[in-house]
């Protein structure tokens, strides 16, 4: 089956949203948690560093789903393929 022209631009959209957050997502998880182990002091009684892997990483997860799931169902609206309510 070939694919329209519509279908490759929606997919290639599609790729790009997904490549964009999971390198946002791979920066947050490894390299803002690898850089924050020099943070010494303590907050709240625990070492910083554990508040950024622990807290600060799940909010911008967090982030990152809703920001796809908006974004998929405005692009699935916009080429006409969102699914239907029942």
């Amino acid at each position: 089956m070939q694919l329209t022209a519509k279908h490759q631009e929606y997919w290639q959209r599609n790729l790009r949203i997904t490549g964009l957050l999971l390198a946002i997502w791979f920066i947050v998880t490894f390299v803002l948690i690898y850089g924050a182990r020099t943070l010494t002091f303590n907050f709240f009684g625990w070492p910083f560093s554990f508040w950024v892997a622990a807290q600060g990483a799940l909010l911008v997860y967090v982030g990152i789903i809703i920001y796809y799931a908006r974004y998929m169902n405005r692009l699935d609206r916009e080429y006409g393929v969102e699914e239907g309510e029942e």
